[in-house]
């Protein structure tokens, strides 16, 4: 899927601050509903991420009050068959469903409403970051649908089967608090203070030996999608160019002087 040059605005925006890529959903009208253009540049933002080499987290954000309202089904109506969900080789998909595994760290600030696919985007990073005053809601059952951007296996995974059935197949609101306690996020942080500490973390991912963080990333994905023996039967694989890294001396060097390192990614 490429992004539509037609387009009439920019419903991502996104800059870098140091080895931090800094993603904004905006689209603050329409409280950041995806459609089909808003999808298509996401996906390049974060395909643009991952080939980036000096850029080390992701933090996804929102410009507005609200993290999503989820899909603008009046818009992706007639385009869900075509599609606007597929991912080629090249690509990143935003929820990691199809496309090219991401295997750099990603961190989400979320606030406001947090609709469907807001809750699969977050279910599909790393850290999450959330507002107190977050409003959630997996409602696909509701608008006659059912969700598909990962819920139905992450959701399950993050709070376990009973406490997560009751959510997916009524589709009924919850709030921070609630997200907390079913796993679905990181840290619940006061209404306006959620951005500031998603880069914060973001920043201390970061200043980690990169070819480390990538390793870990990459364990966890494995047993994430193949499962705890497969990804422990892998685990050794990562060791030996870790260990023959300049990021490896490095570390023993700083731990040794009792300094900060100063990762390189090499």
């Amino acid at each position: 899927m490429t992004t539509d040059s037609n387009a009439t605005e920019n419903r991502i925006t996104y800059n870098t601050q140091g080895h931090v890529c800094l993603v904004g959903l905006n689209r603050a009208n329409k409280r950041n509903a995806f459609d089909s253009h808003m999808i298509g540049q996401l996906s390049d933002a974060m395909t643009r991420y991952e080939q980036d080499d000096n850029l080390r987290c992701a933090l996804i954000f929102a410009h507005g009050d609200h993290f999503t309202a989820g899909l603008d089904l009046v818009e992706l109506q007639d385009k869900l068959n075509d599609g606007v969900f597929e991912f080629n080789d090249d690509q990143i998909d935003p929820w990691g469903i199809g496309g090219k595994l991401r295997t750099k760290p990603v961190v989400v600030a979320v606030k406001g409403t947090c609709f469907t696919v807001a809750i699969e985007l977050m279910l599909n990073s790393d850290v999450v970051i959330a507002s107190d005053n977050c409003n959630f809601a997996q409602m696909e059952v509701q608008r006659g649908i059912m969700p598909f951007g990962g819920a139905t296996v992450r959701f399950v995974a993050a709070a376990g089967w009973q406490k997560a059935m009751p959510y997916l197949l009524t589709g009924k609101a919850f709030d921070a608090q609630t997200a907390d306690r079913l796993n679905l996020v990181s840290e619940v942080v006061a209404n306006g203070t959620e951005y500031d500490r998603a880069l914060t973390l973001a920043q201390e991912i970061c200043k980690a030996a990169p070819l480390g963080v990538r390793g870990a990333l990459s364990s966890a994905q494995d047993a994430s999608r193949n499962g705890a023996a497969t990804a422990l039967a892998n685990i050794h694989s990562y060791l030996p160019p870790l260990f023959h890294s300049e990021d490896a001396k490095e570390g023993v060097i700083a731990m040794v002087e009792r300094r900060e390192a100063e990762f390189k990614g090499r």
